[in-house]
C-alpha cells in the first residue's frame, strides 16, 4: 500500500501520464481517463488515487496484471447511470450470468471476483458465500436446485421433486435420474423432510461429455443462458433437481376447509428476505434448519441395516412397539421407503386404531405398499387388501373382539413380501399384556422397541419375557404345560415347519429384539395430545373424501353439491358399534354420520321393509366409507356419499356407525346454500348435561395453566 501512495507532480519536461505509467505500468485506464488525467487538480487527484486504492482492495492485483479498470468502470457506471456507456469501457472477465440466479457460487468458482453482468447490462444480485447450494428461479412455479454430494436441503411446505441429474434421497427413498417426479409433503405437523444429495460413482464420461449431457437434460426446462450457468456452477458428483409448485385434487380439496388449509400454509415468522427466499416462496416452500428435520440415532441406523439385509433375503415379520408419539409411524415410513429401494413391495398390518397410516381411523387393515411414503398419513390414503371397521379409536373393554379382528385380518397375509406391523402406543397396564398377546398371536421374527427420554421406561419385550408372562387372553409357557417343564421333550412339544406354515395363525417360536432410541422431534405433549390426535383424524377423513373430487382439469365441487347413491332400507343392515341404541332412534344415529360400508355373510333378500338391525357387532370385510347425508322416510332410502365405485357398492349389505365423526368444517363449509345451513344450528339448550358453548372446551379445561383457570373460576 505504501508503494501506491506516490506523489504525482506536474513537470513541463515529462507529462503526468508518463509518470503514472512508470509508477503503475500494469494499471489499465480508458482513453477518457488518460485524456482527463493531465488537467486534474489536487483534489481530483486525491479522489482518483482513493478510487484506485479501493479498486485494489476489491481484488485487482496490479503486479499480476489483473485489469482493475473493470471495478472502476462498474463504479463509474453506477454513478453515471443516465450517461451512455463508452465504447472502450472494459467488460467483466466472467461470462454473462442470468439475472434470475439466486444462491451462492463463490465457493464453487473462487475466480469470480467482479460483479457479474447479464447480456442486457442489468446487475445480478450478489450471492452469499456461505450457501453452497445454488438455486435458480425458472419461472412458472419451478425452481432449480443443485446439491453437492452429502449435503441436504431441509424445507417446509409441499412441492413436486424431479431428479434431473444424479441421485436424491428423501425419507429413505432413493430417486434416480429419469424416474418420475414425486410429491413431497413436509408440513409442520410432523418433522420436516430433507432432500439429500446421494454420492454416486464417477461416470466414465469426460467433463465435456458430462456438460453436454446436463445441457441436453435441462433443455426442456430452461434457456441456453440458464443451462450454461448450471453447467458452470455444477458441483462435482452433485445432483440437479427441480422443485415445482404442487397442485393436486388432495391439495385443492384440503385448502377449501379452514380446519385443514392452515396445515399446508407456511408459518408467519420473520426471516431474512433474500432472493432464495423469494424464489422458494413462489412454489410454497421455505428452507429450514437441519436440526428441524428427521434424525435417526445410531441404534436406529443399525436396526435399519439389519432389517433391510434380512428382508432382501426373505420375508420376515417385523413388529413395531413403543409409547405414544415416540416415532413408530415415522420409523415404519423410513423402513418401508428403504425396503422399496430393493424389493417391489412391502406388506403392512395396521393395528393402531387411533392413528392409522393408510385408512380413516378406527380400522384394522392389511395393505401391500408399492410406492414410497413422502408425507404424513392423510397424504397417502390407500385401498387395503383386507380391512375391518372396529368403529372406535381404542379397544378398551373390547380386548377379545380386538384380538379376533387382528387374527381375522392377519389370515390374508400371503408371505410374499416382508410384513411390518404397527401397534398402539398403549404399553402400560393392560396395554402391555395386550401387546404380549399380539406378539404371541402374530409370532414376529423381529420386535423393534422404541424408547425415548420423553416417555416412561418400558419393560424390554425379549423373547423370554413374552414366553414367561401371561397376557390378557394367552397364557405363559409354564402355564400352558400346567406347571411342568420337560426340557428333554422341549423340541417335540413344538410344531413342525409344515404345520407352522399350514396353521392359519402362526405359533410363537421366539423373536429377536431390536431396541431403538428415538430422537424424532414431536410437537405433541401430554397437554395437547388429545387435540392433535383429533385434528389428525379429521385430516385423515378429509384425505379419504378427496377421492370424491374429479380430475384436476375439472372445477372443484363442494361435497353437498355431489349426487349421492340411493340405498333402500331392505338392502342393508345397520348397526351402531359403540353403544346400545333403541330401535326407534337408530335412524337418528345414522343420519349425517360417518358409516362403514361392509359386507357380511347374511343375505338381505328376505326382508321387504326395513330398517334391518343387527343384534351384535359383526367381524366382516369393510370395503370403504361414506357419509349418510340424508334419509328419505317416504321412499325408505339412505342417501350415501362415497368414493366407492358402483360395482363394489352393489356388494355392500351392512352399514356400521362408530365413534368416528365427520369433521365439523364439512358441515360449516356449505357454500351456495340459502337460508338455514343443513345440520348446523344455534338453537340448542346449553343446560343439557354435557352441552358446551364451544366444542372441545370442556375436554381441555383441566389442562389450562393455574392462573388462567383461577381467573375463569372468578
Amino acid at each position: 500500500m505504501a508503494e501506491s501512495e506516490v506523489m504525482l507532480r506536474r513537470v513541463p519536461s515529462r507529462s503526468s501520464w508518463q509518470r503514472v505509467r512508470k509508477a503503475r505500468p500494469h494499471l489499465l485506464l480508458s482513453r477518457r481517463g488518460r485524456r482527463r488525467f493531465g488537467v486534474l487538480t489536487r483534489g481530483e487527484l486525491r479522489r482518483l488515487r482513493r478510487r484506485l486504492l479501493r479498486a485494489h482492495a476489491l481484488g485487482g492485483d496490479w503486479k499480476l496484471g489483473v485489469p482493475a479498470g473493470a471495478h472502476v468502470a462498474v463504479k463509474c457506471k453506477i454513478r453515471t447511470r443516465s450517461r451512455p456507456a463508452s465504447r472502450s469501457q472494459p467488460t467483466p472477465s466472467v461470462p454473462p450470468v442470468p439475472c434470475t440466479r439466486v444462491g451462492s457460487c463463490s465457493l464453487l468458482n473462487p475466480r469470480n471476483h467482479s460483479t457479474p453482468q447479464s447480456r442486457a447490462g442489468r446487475p445480478v444480485l450478489k450471492v452469499s458465500p456461505n450457501i453452497t447450494q445454488p438455486t435458480l428461479d425458472l419461472g412458472s412455479g419451478r425452481v432449480l436446485l443443485m446439491l453437492p454430494p452429502g449435503e441436504g436441503f431441509t424445507f417446509s411446505g409441499i412441492c413436486r421433486v424431479t431428479c434431473i441429474y444424479g441421485q436424491l434421497e428423501i425419507y429413505g427413498h432413493i430417486i434416480k435420474q429419469g424416474q418420475p417426479p414425486q410429491d413431497v409433503f413436509s408440513v409442520y405437523t410432523h418433522s420436516y423432510l430433507t432432500i439429500n444429495g446421494v454420492p454416486y460413482s464417477e461416470p466414465e464420461k469426460s467433463k465435456k461429455g458430462i456438460r453436454r449431457e446436463i445441457r441436453a437434460l435441462l433443455k426442456p426446462y430452461m434457456k441456453l443462458d440458464d443451462r450454461n450457468w448450471v453447467v458452470r456452477y455444477f458441483p462435482p458428483l452433485g445432483s440437479i433437481l427441480i422443485l415445482e409448485r404442487l397442485q393436486t385434487r388432495l391439495v385443492d380439496f384440503l385448502r377449501t376447509y379452514k380446519c385443514a388449509s392452515y396445515v399446508l400454509l407456511q408459518e408467519n415468522i420473520l426471516v431474512r428476505d433474500n432472493s432464495e427466499f423469494v424464489a422458494l416462496n413462489k412454489i410454497g416452500i421455505r428452507r429450514q434448519k437441519r436440526k428441524k428435520g428427521i434424525c435417526l440415532s445410531e441404534s436406529g441406523l443399525c436396526a435399519l441395516e439389519e432389517l433391510i439385509s434380512v428382508s432382501c433375503d426373505g420375508c420376515p415379520v417385523i413388529l413395531l412397539c413403543g409409547a405414544c408419539d415416540i416415532g413408530k409411524s415415522t420409523f415404519s415410513r423410513i423402513l418401508i421407503n428403504h425396503l422399496l429401494n430393493s424389493i417391489p413391495g412391502v406388506d403392512y398390518l395396521e393395528c393402531d386404531l387411533g392413528q392409522t397410516e393408510f385408512t380413516p381411523p378406527g380400522c384394522i387393515s392389511l395393505l401391500n405398499i408399492t410406492e414410497p411414503l413422502l408425507g404424513p398419513p392423510y397424504t397417502h390414503q390407500r385401498k387395503p387388501q383386507k380391512m375391518v371397521y372396529f368403529g372406535k379409536t381404542n379397544c378398551h373393554n373390547e380386548y377379545e373382539n380386538y384380538i379376533e379382528i387382528v387374527k381375522y385380518v392377519f389370515r390374508d397375509y400371503k408371505r410374499e413380501f416382508p410384513l411390518i406391523i404397527n401397534t398402539m402406543g398403549w404399553v402400560s397396564g393392560d396395554g402391555l399384556l395386550l401387546l404380549v398377546d399380539l406378539i404371541r398371536v402374530l409370532s414376529p421374527n423381529y420386535v423393534v422397541q422404541l424408547t425415548s427420554d420423553r416417555s416412561e421406561p418400558m419393560q424390554p419385550l425379549t423373547s423370554e419375557f413374552v414366553e414367561l408372562t401371561d397376557g390378557l387372553y394367552t397364557k405363559s409357557k409354564i402355564k400352558r404345560y400346567r406347571g411342568f417343564e420337560i426340557p428333554e421333550f422341549g423340541d417335540s412339544l413344538g410344531f413342525a415347519e409344515e404345520e407352522k406354515e399350514s396353521s392359519p395363525v402362526p405359533v410363537f417360536t421366539g423373536h429377536i429384539l431390536l431396541t431403538v432410541y428415538s430422537e424424532f422431534l414431536s410437537s405433541k405433549n401430554e397437554k395437547n395430545r388429545v387435540k392433535y390426535n383429533r385434528i389428525f383424524r379429521d385430516l385423515a377423513v378429509l384425505g379419504y373424501l378427496s377421492q370424491l373430487m374429479l380430475p384436476v382439469t375439472e372445477p372443484l365441487c363442494p361435497l353437498h353439491s355431489l349426487i349421492p347413491y340411493q340405498v333402500p332400507f331392505n338392502a342393508v343392515a345397520i348397526r351402531v358399534t359403540h353403544a346400545d341404541v333403541a330401535p326407534t332412534h337408530i335412524l337418528y344415529a345414522m343420519n349425517a354420520s360417518w358409516v362403514g360400508l361392509c359386507k357380511i355373510v347374511d343375505d338381505m333378500k328376505g326382508y321387504t321393509r326395513g330398517p334391518i338391525l343387527l343384534a351384535q357387532n359383526p367381524i366382516c370385510d369393510c370395503l370403504g366409507f361414506g357419509i349418510c347425508r340424508g334419509i328419505d322416510m317416504d321412499k325408505r332410502l339412505y342417501h350415501i356419499l362415497t368414493p366407492l365405485p358402483p360395482e363394489e357398492l352393489r356388494t355392500v349389505n351392512c352399514l356400521l356407525v362408530g365413534t368416528i365423526s365427520i369433521p365439523h368444517c364439512i358441515f360449516k363449509n356449505q357454500p351456495g346454500t340459502e337460508g338455514t345451513v343443513p345440520y348446523v344450528t344455534r338453537d340448542y339448550n346449553l343446560k343439557l348435561l354435557g352441552a358446551s358453548e364451544k366444542i372441545g372446551e370442556r375436554e381441555y379445561r383441566n389442562i389450562l395453566p393455574r392462573h388462567k383457570s383461577r381467573q375463569r373460576r372468578k
